[in-house]
């Protein structure tokens, strides 16, 4: 493959949501400044099969590579959806849907980008949750689910995420865990990573939540060192739909997510795609 242009970067989004109107027509503006540039897409592209292949077939189609993972929505079997596979057979015919667009999945081989602030090994993860990001005062996740129900606080994935085969959503959690960290040990340490997951790898994102219970839907303590265990120079993620860019361990770790119109219209910026390489200089 030939050397990006100095010019290219990767960006970066999240959360798209495009069985929203107004969301829908968001990404049919998203193009690249660069022919070289790469997008990193980091799950929740929409519910319905047929919503998730048209985004991803026409960013495809503008971006030189794009790399996606799979959000919770993905996942989800809507009853909308004529689609009526569920859990890890939802999933690999997404994975085949993308193959079939030249979109790079989790399940392929991970690129790396030579382009400026390269070489870099972009790996995109599918992990998953397994509700160990207790809320405060929380002994274990049955007491954390009850504090969540009294609250009046329970995600969807509780009625449209199925673990087919796997007896739950934190037993998927737990394969994807092992297989994943079998794939980045396996990769060559000296080349640095951009670790592209769903979920933030570490708990502190979550502690912005305005309810505080839905932090057990969010992501998996088993991960919290992997961005300085794998070299990470940048852990992207969307899901809390706060995005930002924050250090953990001097390491970067940037959201992604775009969000619901209603969140997006009260911010202050307005451009969704958020860049990754090279570093963005100043104040976003």
């Amino acid at each position: 493959m030939d050397r990006p242009s100095e010019s290219a970067r990767i960006l970066a989004v999240s959360d798209l949501h495009v069985g929203h109107p107004a969301n829908r027509a968001i990404v049919e503006r998203l193009w690249p400044t660069h022919p070289d540039d790469w997008l990193i897409i980091a799950g929740d592209v929409g519910e319905l099969l047929g919503h998730i292949t048209w985004a991803l077939a026409l960013l495809a189609a503008r971006f030189a590579k794009v790399i996606w993972t799979p959000g919770n929505h993905e996942l989800w079997t809507h009853p909308r959806d004529p689609v009526t596979l569920r859990g890890e057979h939802r999933y690999l015919q997404l994975v085949k849907d993308c193959r079939a667009l030249g979109v790079v999945t989790p399940e392929d081989e991970y690129p790396v980008w030579t382009g400026s602030g390269g070489p870099v090994v972009i790996s995109p993860l599918f992990l998953l949750y397994d509700y160990t990001f207790l809320p405060p005062g929380a002994q274990d996740a049955a007491q954390g689910m009850e504090m969540a129900r009294s609250a009046g606080i329970l995600c969807t994935d509780e009625f449209l995420l199925h673990p087919d085969p796997h007896p739950s959503r934190g037993d998927w959690c737990r394969a994807r865990i092992a297989a994943t960290t079998a794939r980045l040990a396996a990769l060559d340490p000296a080349l640095p990573k951009i670790l592209v997951n769903h979920y933030p790898l570490v708990r502190d994102p979550t502690r912005l939540l305005r309810h505080p219970e839905f932090a057990q839907w969010c992501g998996t303590e088993a991960t919290a060192g992997w961005h300085k265990r794998f070299g990470a120079i940048d852990a992207v993620y969307g899901h809390l739909h706060i995005p930002r860019r924050t250090v953990h361990d001097g390491v970067r770790f940037t959201e992604v997510s775009l969000g619901y119109p209603d969140e997006w219209r009260r911010r202050p910026f307005s451009e969704p795609l958020r860049q990754i390489l090279p570093p963005p200089v100043g104040p976003e």
